[in-house]
């Protein structure tokens, strides 16, 4: 299946000298073929030299970064895209920025390029903080083999892909919340089960990632909650812990009868976020993990899970069990299966998460209090389903359901 934004181009500029059409005449965002390659090597060049702070709006930072002023961006960035009206404020701000930088080359188009970008960055932080997931900039044009100028969905590639992706997809992320900060407004944490599934949920745009002890599991052929994937997990960690996002773990009831050995198992993974499970048992002893836990490593994000409703026993002392464990130190409470959800919402004093189940929408969840929404092992179990049906259509002489592209799947591991 042919990937519109790997392998259609993006359409030609006309030549320009001054103002906003130098600017798209000059940048790698409007480039092909060996020029594309040139000036793509030297954003990525500027990109790794700037030192930038990452507080604030990130056109601010990187206009610091790199000695020029953030006036005027805002107006360069209405007028940037080649199907929109040059402004003159637009073009006055173009050359205010030339002449401060000095040259009139391609150094200085993708200076400016990096401010206009920004902008973009700002718009994706505050969906984050929203949390919503929908792109800045919903659509990009590309041009196909024919000659035809379409509209691409950017709604699962807000950095893009392909030859064409953002180059500064990394030095955005160092300006997203915090895995904490996300639980002030609203988060869909989808589950992971290896780095594949992982980095392909990071390109689609999530801000944090969470694995799935069932995923894990069954991938090497171990029963699920037996607490037999402790190499497992802590090698998935290790593996997700460099990809621009926040990764939550699930140690499931900490591998060890041992709260100060869960504690150090914790603080070893170095990754934002754990879920611990209390398997419904002895409450009193359970918060004992838990404060070994935040002894050991205070800056990770504890969510502990509670399995009375999981495991259909001791329900009643679900919120008693909560209040327990906020006291101990959790962070944040996961109660898979919970019934009476803004009861419990209004009665728990931190970020209550609960399993995806298709009864409420995320608006319904969210109007119930609720603050984060796990998938759990959906997005494993929907995987597997599609390869069978993937490998009896291939068998039937039937259509093949679309899939990933060999060179889109094999740049997850870049």
């Amino acid at each position: 299946m042919t990937d519109p934004l790997s392998e259609y181009e993006v359409p030609s500029v006309p030549a320009g000298t001054t103002g906003v059409a130098w600017l798209r005449a000059t940048v790698v965002r409007f480039s092909e073929g060996e020029t594309h390659r040139r000036r793509r090597a030297l954003t990525e060049d500027l990109l790794a030299k700037l030192d930038v702070t990452p507080q604030g709006r990130p056109v601010d930072a990187i206009a610091a970064a790199l000695g020029l002023p953030a006036d005027g961006v805002d107006a360069i960035a209405a007028s940037y895209q080649p199907h929109l009206p040059i402004t003159a404020d637009a073009d006055a701000a173009v050359e205010r920025l030339v002449a401060l930088c000095g040259t009139r080359d391609e150094v200085t188009a993708a200076k400016i390029a990096l401010l206009v970008q920004s902008c973009a960055t700002d718009a994706f932080i505050e969906h984050l903080r929203a949390g919503r997931l929908d792109p800045p900039v919903p659509v990009t044009r590309r041009v196909t083999p024919e000659g035809e100028r379409i509209e691409v969905d950017l709604t699962g590639a807000p950095f893009g892909r392909g030859r064409h992706a953002c180059p500064g997809r990394e030095l955005a992320h160092r300006f997203a919340p915090s895995f904490r900060e996300l639980h002030d407004g609203f988060l869909l944490l989808p589950n992971a089960w290896d780095h594949a599934s992982a980095a392909a949920l990071v390109q689609a745009g999530f801000p944090a990632v969470g694995t799935t002890s069932l995923g894990v599991a069954a991938s090497f052929g171990i029963p699920d909650a037996e607490g037999m994937t402790r190499p497992e997990t802590v090698a998935l960690a290790c593996r997700l812990r460099h990809l621009p996002c926040h990764v939550s773990v699930d140690v499931e009831m900490g591998f060890s009868s041992d709260p100060a050995a869960v504690g150090d198992l914790v603080a070893s993974l170095g990754v934002a976020g754990v879920n611990l499970e209390d398997g419904a048992e002895d409450p009193v002893e359970r918060a004992e993990f838990v404060r070994a836990v935040k002894e050991r490593a205070p800056d990770v994000f504890l969510n502990a899970r509670i399995d009375t409703h999981w495991l259909h026993r001791d329900e009643k002392s679900t919120k008693d069990r909560a209040l327990r464990y906020l006291d101990a130190g959790a962070d944040g409470i996961f109660v898979p299966g919970l019934t009476g959800i803004e009861a419990f919402t209004n009665a728990v004093p931190a970020p209550v998460n609960v399993l995806h189940s298709g009864e409420l929408t995320l608006d319904q969840l969210w109007e119930r209090g609720v603050r984060r929404v796990s998938t759990g092992s959906l997005l494993f179990r929907t995987a597997l389903k599609a390869a069978v049906d993937a490998a009896l259509a291939v068998r039937g002489g039937a259509p093949v359901p679309p899939a990933f592209g060999y060179a889109e799947t094999d740049a997850l591991s870049s």
